[in-house]
């Protein structure tokens, strides 16, 4: 069963060229058999953050997970025009935003679309989330489409604005292509929370050793009611 339509917020620290604060959100929109993922990071305060990066995932829902259809990435700094970019996951191939094309690996997924894939399979074989257990999800990133293996390490209790929290902590077992070391892709490790349906409870993202941020949830949840959750709504951006 797939969770309603859900919006989770963030509290944000970091390090970008010194330490930083800011705040995050993640949308998931459930309508049918359309879904869509949407991540917003903030750095900066909420009036005028100096960096927002926005990520939207928009596909279907299968009995096999989501299927990505299309991915769009928005990058704005403070002064600078915004930077933008595009993913196209057609049934056979992946565009790519240099306007290469690549064969579409089963089951694909985008940097917005992972999350919600890797909480709807830990929901549905709870077995996933032993630790040691391991995931292969390949993944359409705006320079190139590869498989990253993801390996639960376990469960710790942490400190959150909300309380404290139980979660099963899961990170890339080894970042393929210099990923997080300068490479141009981030790196992404987070917690699911058992008792809120494994849904992220915080992420660790790096660019490289110096680049980094830290988000933990701000709130609980907010979801729609199962009945209505259809009428939620999915919107093109």
């Amino acid at each position: 069963m797939w969770t309603p339509s859900t919006r989770m917020s963030y509290l944000l620290t970091g390090n970008f060229n010194g330490p930083v604060e800011g705040q995050a959100r993640v949308e998931w929109r459930l309508a049918g058999s359309r879904y869509q993922v949407e991540l917003e990071v903030s750095v900066g305060p909420p009036f005028a953050p100096f960096v927002t990066r926005q990520l939207l995932s928009d596909g279907l829902v299968t009995a096999a997970g989501l299927e990505p259809r299309r991915y769009d990435e928005e990058t704005r700094i403070a002064f600078r025009a915004p930077r933008r970019l595009s993913i196209a996951l057609d049934a056979d191939r992946v565009q790519l935003p240099n306007g290469g094309a690549v064969p579409r690996p089963a089951g694909v997924q985008d940097s917005a679309s992972q999350f919600v894939q890797m909480t709807w399979l830990f929901t549905m074989q709870p077995a996933r989330l032993l630790a040691g257990s391991t995931l292969a999800l390949p993944l359409a990133l705006p320079r190139h489409v590869e498989t990253w293996i993801y390996e639960v390490q376990g469960t710790t209790t942490l400190e959150t604005p909300v309380g404290l929290i139980d979660a099963v902590h899961v990170r890339p077992r080894q970042p393929p292509r210099g990923a997080g070391r300068g490479g141009g892709d981030l790196v992404a490790e987070f917690w699911v929370a058992p008792t809120l349906q494994n849904l992220p409870v915080r992420f660790l993202i790096r660019q490289d050793q110096d680049t980094w941020v830290d988000l933990r949830l701000a709130r609980l949840p907010q979801q729609a009611e199962r009945e209505n959750a259809g009428r939620a709504g999915v919107t093109r951006r």
